[in-house]
């Protein structure tokens, strides 16, 4: 009976291993970076500069539950999306 468990033990020692080195690898960063894009999309204000998934850059001029209105551009342009399109809150620029 030992050898039949060492055989079943040792063969299951690989995919267990496999299991373990992906989690931390792969799943367990991922869900780092979904908690840090959640606190920063729950963070955002009025009159935040942001960027979106699609490069547009804007400030933040209204902001309804799951929808942000970003004003863009010289002439003003205010357009909508939905809050998890916002990628990054930039720092604003001191003299500009």
């Amino acid at each position: 009976m030992p050898e039949q468990y060492q055989e079943i033990v040792s063969a299951l020692i690989i995919p267990v291993a496999f299991v373990a080195v992906m989690y931390f690898m792969v799943i367990l960063p991922q869900k780092r970076r979904n908690k840090q894009h959640r606190q920063m999309i729950e963070s955002l204000r009025v009159g935040d500069n942001i960027v979106t998934t699609g490069g547009i850059v804007g400030t933040v001029v209204n902001i309804k539950d799951d929808e942000v209105t970003l004003e863009t551009g010289i002439e003003k342009t205010k357009i909508k999306f939905v809050r998890s399109a916002v990628v990054k809150i930039q720092e604003a620029t001191e003299g500009a």
